[in-house]
């Protein structure tokens, strides 16, 4: 998969098993922090103060991981991230974590736009124009 953005992230001692094998939950910090740094690169905030008191943020509808061979304390792993749909609503993506040329897993977020008003349930909402204009599928 051609990445649309490319972090990276070393598996520390503190990330594995007691094998040395990074543990299955890293993958899933992993993949939610290389949406941050997503986010973060096309200067967008993942949670926005509005000026009504409400928050704007996009909340996990689903997330999943395939994992495919083991990672390693010490392996640095580069996270390749795609934006596979843009619904009105909703944002899917992509992760792959290869470590040089041998894929590690690759997994899937599906996060949901949404408005928290103090006293209220989530809301979801339509993505706004100055999300929508900046976030491309691929």
């Amino acid at each position: 998969m051609t990445a649309q953005f490319t972090t990276s992230r070393r598996i520390e001692f503190s990330d594995t098993d007691m094998a040395g094998i990074a543990h299955f939950t890293v993958f899933y910090r992993f993949m939610e922090q290389a949406e941050h740094d997503y986010f973060r690169s096309l200067d967008l905030p993942i949670m926005q103060d509005l000026p009504d008191g409400s928050v704007l943020g996009f909340p996990r509808v689903s997330a999943k991981c395939k994992f495919e061979a083991p990672a390693k304390y010490g392996d640095e792993l580069e996270i390749r991230f795609n934006v596979a749909r843009k619904g009105l609503k909703s944002l899917t993506f992509q992760i792959e974590f290869w470590n040089g040329d041998i894929r590690v897993a690759r997994g899937e977020l599906k996060s949901c736009c949404c408005i928290v008003r103090h006293g209220h349930l989530l809301q979801s909402i339509e993505i706004p124009a100055d999300y929508g204009s900046k976030i491309v599928e691929v």
